[in-house]
């Protein structure tokens, strides 16, 4: 590949056909590390010079190094590809689009960095994806969980309290349960946590023979708020929100009109006599703030 924008134009186009969309095929020649489960989400594409790195939603990257004339190709599932299928390196199939790679010099997969993952950290917990699953000892293991100040939202996608969560089944459980993203486990009732479970095990089961998954049937797409910021909210009616979360930055969905379990309050500045007197909630504050500002202001201002 003589033209140095080639990739970033590639990735560019992988991006709007891939993002947010299950694997439904994966195979890659000579793959060093493990292959993405079926079904997981293209989350990200990053490119870097002659290396591409597709993020998938349980944790597996995988990076593709180029050589000198390879490429990557988009086609329409079932339409005729430009080289021999069996030239191809990489291939990944969504429900709509094919996207090959020819002329990989290596392809290998590693999983994201994460220091609760990590075995030094303890060992895995149970796979919900099992009907044998112990679900109290992922309740216990959620409620002891070693960082106070640790959120549910990072603790669902550790692999110490449950297997078989990954970032799209994180929004939707969550959406499913009403709880905030950023509420602390340790400000979350027992029950909370065992609906969380009950439900995460719920959806991950129901999945484990689609390679689409579907937590909503009701919502076009089959899912509730995972890539559907921007969208209402099928519940409420509220807006779908995304902000990132964690040292990778994975996105996560929420509605904040209806998940408002656990909901973390910006801390008020105390040294505020009006914050010390008055209504706490943040609106009420601002608001006789405000009013005695005018009240004391020059006549005429």
């Amino acid at each position: 590949m003589s033209d140095k924008n080639a990739l970033p134009h590639a990735a560019a186009a992988l991006r709007t056909a891939l993002l947010g969309h299950a694997t439904e095929a994966f195979f890659a020649q000579r793959l060093m590390g493990p292959a993405p489960t079926q079904g997981a989400v293209v989350e990200n594409i990053l490119c870097y010079g002659q290396h591409l790195e597709i993020v998938f939603d349980d944790g597996i990257v995988m990076h593709a190094q180029l050589r000198r004339k390879g490429s990557w190709h988009l086609y329409r599932v079932g339409e005729k590809w430009h080289k021999r299928r069996s030239r191809a390196d990489i291939v990944i199939e969504t429900g709509e689009w094919v996207a090959v790679c020819f002329g990989a010099s290596s392809a290998e997969t590693y999983r994201q960095l994460d220091q609760h993952r990590h075995p030094r950290a303890g060992r895995s917990g149970p796979d919900i994806g099992r009907t044998d699953a112990d679900l109290q000892e992922c309740v216990s293991r959620m409620m002891h969980y070693d960082n106070p100040d640790a959120t549910i939202s990072e603790a669902l996608l550790d692999q110490r309290v449950m297997r078989g969560v990954g970032n799209v089944f994180r929004c939707e459980i969550l959406w499913a349960c009403g709880v905030h993203p950023w509420a602390r486990i340790t400000e979350l009732p027992q029950s909370s946590i065992l609906d969380i479970v009950l439900t995460a095990a719920s959806q991950v089961r129901a999945n484990l023979e689609s390679p689409a998954r579907v937590t909503a049937p009701h919502v076009a797409g089959g899912l509730a708020v995972y890539a559907r910021n921007g969208h209402k909210c099928s519940r409420c009616g509220d807006i779908i929100a995304l902000a990132n979360s964690g040292e990778e930055k994975r996105p996560v969905y929420w509605c904040s009109g209806c998940q408002i379990a656990g909901e973390p309050f910006r801390e008020l500045d105390q040294s505020d006599p009006v914050a010390r007197l008055m209504d706490p909630h943040p609106a009420a504050v601002l608001f006789m703030s405000d009013f005695f500002r005018n009240r004391e202001a020059p006549a005429g201002l």
